[in-house]
């Protein structure tokens, strides 16, 4: 991980002995109690909350693997991307014929509530800090912890609300699903602290204004807080950041302006790598090939993409019908001018980027629509421009419908794990994937817009928490 604190060997024993949030009670002799004594030791705590988050480069099944698996829960069950082969488990996501035994879907919702342990451990342990250090400390574990909660209930709607460090008489509270509303009402209240105690570290660590762009769209999910969402973004717009002249750069350039919160990868090290970027080649990685790119996808971007189009995606020379994805390439393309980040493809170093300016930008116009089909706003006009201007597209524009706006995101975001968000939260998740499913033989209904609760938790709960429909 960039700016990486080592963290001792005892310490990662005491936390990564939580597999899953249920592991409630360390069985080291060191316990959280009596290893957070000041400053040095809290923040040992706050980096191993972006280690879960970065998860674990391997291929056992027992390691938390976080976002290196969010592609298959976001990418794969929108209209941009779907396996090569058609073939294991994998292709349950692109066919909407997700089990809830599915393992991805299993470790996926482990690795955010290890996340959120690993918060809840820091914000437990608080008063240990220096008054100069509390609010960075306690604005980033709150951050992190919305951030996470964010991906959940998105993702599988109800879910069990922890926001303390539990011990196993707290079954109950663990397995219990809390209502869509409480959960966005933590979440919105941490983000909240978190905007009033931030300020920045580094771009691998959050900042006041990764709090203000993911606040903003909590908002804009929710439908509510239009104005407060515009005023979130209009605060970052115009200050420091900025888009990249490359559209190449913001991802071959790392650090750069553009990007406001990424999670960081070092390169041919086991234990700060990932190996995300080898599972979208052919046969690189485990996988013969996942993340492949839509025929949908590439005619948006082939139509609408401008500039952007040669960095989103390339033919796969060794299977020319089949098309990869061009962000995050491990193994470079000088073709492209784009340079090797590792050795070996699968120690992969490229930082997967969560939040960038072009994503404020298009929220932008998005919180000014304020829920209408379109909006004749200069401000929106200019955020929605530069955008494009960028890209090459500089036909001026006098309205962007909803349409528009969703087009834009699709070929500016493309393949960064933002396609099922948006479609879900501009309300038009059910049109849009019911027609793709149809064109490619799928089988999308209406429940497929949640994920099941993992068979696994199910079971450990012994009735306690309970299935999503259609599962």
């Amino acid at each position: 991980m960039k700016n990486h604190i080592k963290i001792s060997i005892l310490f990662l024993f005491v936390l990564m002995g939580c597999e899953d949030f249920l592991d409630i009670a360390p069985t080291a002799a060191v316990s959280s109690g009596n290893y957070f004594v000041d400053d040095q030791q809290l923040e040992t705590g706050v980096i191993a909350m972006y280690d879960a988050i970065q998860g674990v480069n391997s291929t056992s099944t027992s390691d938390n693997h976080s976002i290196q698996y969010e592609f298959y829960i976001t990418e794969m069950r929108s209209d941009n991307t779907r396996t090569k082969s058609s073939e294991g488990e994998a292709a349950q996501f692109e066919s909407y014929t997700i089990q809830s035994t599915n393992g991805i879907v299993l470790d996926y919702y482990r690795s955010m509530y290890n996340v959120i342990y690993r918060a809840n451990l820091v914000l437990e342990n608080i008063d240990v800090a220096s008054d100069a250090n509390r609010d960075q400390f306690e604005g980033e574990a709150k951050f992190v912890r919305a951030y996470a909660y964010f991906n959940l209930v998105r993702l599988f709607g109800d879910v069990p609300l922890l926001d303390r460090v539990i011990g196993p008489e707290d079954e109950t509270l663990s397995f219990t699903r809390t209502n869509t509303a409480d959960v966005y009402s933590l979440i919105t209240s941490d983000l909240q602290d978190a905007v009033a105690k931030l300020g920045k570290v580094s771009i691998n660590r959050a900042s006041k204004a990764a709090a203000q762009a993911m606040l903003a769209k909590v908002y804009l999910t929710q439908g509510t807080n239009y104005v407060e969402a515009q005023q979130l973004l209009e605060a970052i717009i115009g200050t420091e950041y900025s888009l990249e002249d490359d559209f190449r750069d913001v991802f071959y350039s790392e650090s750069n302006d553009e990007v406001i919160f990424a999670i960081g990868y070092l390169p041919d090290l086991t234990s700060d790598s990932q190996n995300f970027s080898s599972e979208w080649l052919n046969a690189v990685g485990r996988t013969s090939g996942v993340n492949y790119v839509t025929t949908e996808a590439r005619e948006a971007l082939d139509n609408l993409g401008g500039a952007r189009t040669q960095y989103s995606y390339r033919q796969d020379q060794r299977q020319p019908t089949e098309y990869q994805v061009v962000k995050y390439l491990p193994d470079g393309d000088e073709n492209l001018g784009i340079p090797a980040t590792s050795t070996d493809p699968t120690l992969a170093g490229n930082d997967w980027i969560v939040i960038r300016y072009a994503d404020v930008l298009l929220m932008h116009v998005e919180a000014i629509m304020a829920g209408a089909n379109e909006t004749s706003s200069g401000s929106a006009i200019s955020s929605f421009q530069q955008v494009r201007s960028r890209a090459g597209i500089t036909t001026p524009v006098a309205t962007i419908t909803k349409e528009d706006l969703l087009n834009e995101r699709r070929v500016e975001l493309a393949f960064e794990n933002h396609r099922w968000f948006d479609l879900v939260r501009l309300g038009v998740a059910r049109d849009v994937l019911s027609a793709f499913s149809a064109a490619n033989n799928y089988s999308f209904s209406d429940t497929d817009l949640l994920l099941p609760i993992p068979q696994a938790e199910i079971n450990l709960s012994k009735g306690l928490l309970t299935q999503n429909p259609g599962y």
